[in-house]
């Protein structure tokens, strides 16, 4: 799993990552305005402490996810 950026120029979108090949098919999550959104003390304590993990590295890639999950099934 890839999380990258883009834009959309003359109803074309344009995405920032050139590690995409031909026929990749993706999923698009766009902002509306100055949409915000609200977390309680607990959903903010998660949030900061995965954040945390990112900024060491401690990550796990999209592709050892879905495998993970194929074998259990």
């Amino acid at each position: 799993m890839l999380i990258t950026t883009g834009k959309v120029n003359n109803g074309v979108i344009q995405i920032d990552s050139k590690d995409l090949p031909d026929g990749t098919n993706v999923t698009l999550l766009a902002h509306e305005g100055d949409e915000t959104f609200e977390l309680d003390a607990r959903q903010e304590t998660e949030l900061l402490a995965v954040i945390a993990e990112a900024n060491r590295g401690e990550l796990v890639d999209g592709a050892s996810i879905f495998k993970y999950g194929r074998q259990d099934a």
